[in-house]
């Protein structure tokens, strides 16, 4: 048995650079753009740590996507229910993919657009600026996707509402004098 008090220690090896500054003008999912300022999936950076070593992650270069292990650093808490925005009620936070987690660790498959001297150019995200990176592995289809795979409660909402129905960021709802 496990004992489940025990620590991990984990440090950030690079940070996004998104235009993204805040929850509300990010979308959800990174190709769920609409409602977005642009509409465009939107290009960003990686920058490694200062002391992260090139030779880590030059060989990069040549995969078309990468997952990001990433910190959704602005979280508040959790519970163990949300309301997921495509709707259908409460749901259990780890059938979800809502920022707010137990860890607050989270996970996303982006197109890998370039491997500069000390950073990667991505497209298609949904991270905001100044997310922290815990770790890259690249995407390997045969391995990683799973295109009949069952989706719960996702194929449901899928059915009424048609596929990639998510929705566009929240807008605050007034906003404040200028």
């Amino acid at each position: 048995m496990h004992d489940i008090s025990s620590a991990f220690s984990c440090h950030p090896i690079a940070f996004v650079r998104s235009p993204y500054a805040r929850r509300i003008d990010a979308p959800h999912q990174p190709t769920v753009v609409e409602g977005t300022e642009t509409g465009a999936v939107a290009e960003a950076i990686i920058e490694f740590a200062a002391d992260f070593p090139a030779a880590a992650f030059r060989d990069l270069a040549g995969f078309e996507r990468i997952w990001l292990v990433f910190v959704f650093h602005l979280s508040e808490g959790w519970k163990a229910e949300v309301r997921p925005p495509r709707g259908g009620g409460k749901r259990s936070v780890l059938a979800t993919r809502s920022p707010h987690r137990p860890n607050a660790i989270g996970l996303s498959a982006v197109e890998l657009v370039e491997v500069g001297e000390h950073s990667l150019r991505v497209r298609g995200l949904d991270l905001l600026d100044g997310t922290p990176i815990l770790d890259i592995k690249p995407y390997v289809p045969y391995a990683d996707a799973f295109p009949a795979a069952r989706a719960g409660w996702i194929d449901e909402i899928d059915a009424a509402q048609g596929r990639h129905s998510a929705p566009g960021p929240r807008r605050p709802r007034s906003t404040p004098a200028e």
